[in-house]
């Protein structure tokens, strides 16, 4: 039995990394081949933004991005938000961040309506390769009408990239009065007052 990561010595391991937009019941998710780390986080957040996210809200300003406290997501990472800087900075997005605090992610809505229909559409199938792992993932469904997009993202994530001083003071995040430390706003380069 893989479980964490579904580590095998020949195969190497994935690491799934999902998007649900909760309006359109609509998810994408890559499936990463190194380690699960903001850069891999961020970098799923673009990719769904350029290939789903962009083409349905051609309009919007912002985005609201929920997210657990630890991991890859962290509330405290500094690369999560320098490399969530770089998005809105390329997008022209203003991004508001809401954390879940630690220990209540089993709330966070991507568990429940996205995650667990993935695990139980590949109950009983053989994880053998990291196409079968897309394939199951990418073919799950629901009678509420879930759609899952999935494709594997070969690119290699290195673990332990610090953030300067000086690069974080060039992130234009701004605090909520309400636990500022897990809900803020980061804003592209161009608003910075």
């Amino acid at each position: 039995m893989r479980t964490h990561d579904f580590e095998d010595e020949e195969l190497g391991k994935v690491a799934p990394y999902g998007v649900l937009d909760l309006t359109r019941n609509a998810a994408w998710v890559s499936v990463g081949v190194t380690h699960d780390t903001a850069q891999f986080a961020v970098a799923t957040i673009d990719r769904w933004w350029r290939r789903m996210g962009m083409k349905i809200y051609p309009d919007a300003a912002s985005i609201l991005i929920t997210a657990d406290s630890g991991g890859s997501n962290s509330s405290r990472g500094r690369l999560w938000k320098w490399k969530l800087h770089g998005f809105a900075n390329r997008t022209a997005l203003k991004l508001h961040v809401r954390h879940f605090p630690p220990g209540t992610s089993k709330w966070n809505k991507i568990e429940y309506r996205l995650f667990a229909f993935i695990t139980k559409n590949w109950r009983g199938q053989p994880l053998i390769s990291r196409a079968a792992i897309v394939n199951l993932i990418a073919s799950t469904r629901t009678s509420t009408g879930l759609t899952v997009r999935c494709e594997l993202n070969r690119r290699n994530y290195e673990k332990g990239i610090k953030v300067t001083d000086e690069q974080m003071d060039r992130v234009n995040v701004r605090p909520d009065e309400f636990q500022g430390n897990w809900n803020y706003t980061i804003e592209p380069a161009t608003t910075r007052k």
